[in-house]
């Protein structure tokens, strides 16, 4: 139980404080949002107008500080988000219901895949770490690692979709027909291959040096030698004893991944002209959607504190010395 509390109190300080910051960072952006969203209307800026849209939106400058941070905790928890201002006048969490599913069913996806290769690849690089195989794993996932995922996706994009035209080159499906049913899905699927690809070959070399590391020190444990020293089978030692423990550090770390799903793949989605929430981002940020970009940190600091807080009760079970 002290255990639990313990991380329960961490959970709300550091939800509070990433809420707080996620309130007042972009207020201190410069700019006048009512000016930008006035200007795409028309090129006459009327002071008038101007302070009739900031009430609108919140914004006005008579309004302490104060009262619309409170205001902000409250909407926050209520999902009152607000209204666009990239989108006015749509609201923003009906942006964020046509854009989470998209992030989460690609980044989400392609992260699960990424994550059972890598640590399988890993598992093997370690254990034949004097082999050739393991020699060969660690050198691909070096070079692996050392690409930028924006550059890969671009060569991806440029080898795959615009070469040789075995992909499509953007949209999260195909808009020159009306579909339905399976011929939707098979459509998303369809176009979800590059962008999941890349999003997987990107961080394969990541999970396989992690729990290559993990295995090699694990190795060199004094339990794993005397196991060995007890003459118990070479499969029995690495599935219950050096698997058991080499996988703890990558568990952890896949549960923070999780939590960043939400948060999306911001230049592979722009990219890829994909609709998900890092293109949203990317967007809200440029037109300083205050709205937008607090809903959207809002989700971000919210899923991966409750995945690192997951990981945490998962530890329970897994790891022993947590219960003692």
């Amino acid at each position: 139980m002290k255990y639990i509390s313990q991380k329960l109190f961490f959970f709300f300080i550091a939800l509070w404080t990433a809420l707080t910051m996620n309130f007042l960072i972009p207020r201190l952006m410069p700019g006048d949002p009512a000016e930008r969203i006035m200007s795409r209307f028309s090129t006459e800026i009327n002071e008038s107008a101007i302070e009739a849209l900031r009430i609108a939106i919140g914004l006005e400058k008579d309004k302490p500080i104060l009262t619309q941070y409170v205001e902000y905790i409250k909407n926050s928890f209520s999902g009152n988000f607000g209204i666009s201002y990239v989108y006015y006048p749509v609201a923003v969490k009906d942006i964020l219901a046509s854009s989470l599913p998209w992030t989460i069913g690609l980044v989400g996806i392609s992260t699960f895949v990424s994550f059972l290769i890598g640590t399988w690849l890993g598992a093997i690089a370690g254990f034949r770490r004097d082999k050739p195989i393991g020699t060969v794993l660690t050198m691909i996932s070096l070079m692996i690692r050392a690409f930028p995922y924006f550059w890969l996706a671009m060569m991806f994009l440029y080898l795959f979709g615009y070469v040789l035209r075995w992909f499509p080159l953007s949209n999260a499906y195909s808009t020159k027909e009306f579909l339905n049913g399976w011929k939707f899905v098979g459509s998303v699927i369809y176009h979800a291959i590059l962008p999941g690809t890349t999003l997987v070959v990107a961080s394969l070399g990541s999970w396989i040096l992690t729990m290559r590391n993990n295995i090699v020190s694990v190795l060199a444990e004094d339990y794993i030698l005397l196991a060995e020293a007890k003459g118990l089978p070479q499969n029995e030692i690495m599935s219950n004893y050096a698997m058991r423990n080499a996988i703890l550090p990558s568990i952890t770390a896949f549960g923070l991944s999780l939590g960043f799903v939400v948060s999306g793949a911001l230049l592979t989605e722009i990219v890829f002209s994909y609709p998900g929430v890092g293109y949203q981002l990317y967007r809200a940020a440029v037109s300083q959607d205050y709205p937008l970009i607090q809903a959207i940190f809002f989700f971000i600091s919210l899923s991966v504190l409750s995945a690192n807080l997951l990981m945490d009760f998962v530890y329970i079970f897994l790891d022993p010395r947590t219960r003692g």
